[in-house]
């Protein structure tokens, strides 16, 4: 069985891996020195496989992956699998002026050094696994939204822009019951404001869904909010896969009037109520059987 080993940002989904499991979990170290560069061991690690599991959530958290890798191969580990519920810099897949990095394509680049395998949870782009210079799967977590939710009112599940259409299909069909629709979203690159155009659905009364992969400021989402109370809408619930929450994103969705947030382990916040682990449980089982075997 493999070892589990744990970014210090993604620790209850590794934990929540071993419970299914997946694998036994070691203890990692993680220090800071005095000028600001940081140190990710592996002290305890003594196996030939590695399952880290570990979101991108800031720049020290890609270093101390890149170390984590490191550090189980100079620990003995042959073969190295990458768990990566949050992939930061994911959202950037594209030079978007002259003279830009694709920041995606740049850190893919880098934690291919370190590893067979990557699994990855609901990129913002799909394409985004392109990047990855080794066999990588990319898992869907949207169905897990729909357990919190409880009983709703002619439930509509509406994503905020097309692109999102199919995570709030994969909601909906957990739920069992409901609708779904979108919203209308331009974006200004240059100056980064966000229009949410309504759908003509109907949602006076009924309870509506909103469902997104990522809740990073705030400000779509909460637009979403106040154009749906702005028609009489029911109660409003907003679901990500990725909490990320910057700032005072919390407070915008509680401003903007809804109910409830969920979101899911990939980020460790106070609305993560369910975990992506069965769906990343599904991943790792389904490379083993993968694998090829020696006759």
């Amino acid at each position: 069985m493999a070892t589990i080993v744990p970014g210090s940002a993604t620790q209850s989904l590794a934990a929540a891996l071993a419970a299914a499991d997946c694998g036994s979990l070691t203890i990692p170290t993680y220090e800071r020195f005095a000028d600001g560069e940081t140190l990710a061991a592996v002290p305890e690690f003594d196996d030939e496989e590695a399952i880290i599991v570990a979101s991108t959530v800031d720049n020290d958290a890609h270093i101390e992956l890149l170390q984590l890798q490191d550090a189980v191969r100079e620990a003995g580990a042959t073969h190295v699998t990458t768990v990566i519920p949050y992939l930061g810099y994911g959202r950037q897949d594209a030079a978007f002026t002259h003279g830009q990095p694709v920041s995606a394509r740049a850190v893919a680049r880098a934690i291919s050094t370190g590893t067979d395998r990557v699994v990855l949870v609901d990129t913002h782009e799909p394409g985004v696994a392109d990047f990855f210079d080794v066999p990588t799967t990319t898992v869907t977590a949207a169905g897990q939204l729909a357990t919190p939710l409880g009983d709703l009112d002619e439930p509509l599940f509406v994503a905020p822009d097309a692109g999102a259409i199919g995570l709030a299909e994969a909601t909906r069909d957990a739920y069992g019951d409901g609708g779904t629709d979108y919203f209308e979203k331009d974006r200004d690159y240059e100056t980064g404001a966000v229009e949410i155009t309504p759908s003509d659905a109907a949602v006076e009364g009924r309870d509506v869904v909103l469902v997104d992969d990522i809740i990073a400021t705030g400000g779509t989402m909460s637009g979403a909010i106040e154009a749906l109370h702005e028609r009489d809408v029911g109660r409003v619930y907003a679901c990500c896969v990725h909490p990320v929450l910057a700032g005072a994103a919390r407070t915008k969705l509680a401003a903007a009037g809804v109910e409830r947030v969920i979101g899911t382990d990939t980020l460790e916040r106070a609305v993560s109520e369910v975990s992506v682990a069965p769906a990343v449980a599904d991943a790792l089982t389904d490379a083993v059987a993968d694998e090829p075997t020696q006759g």
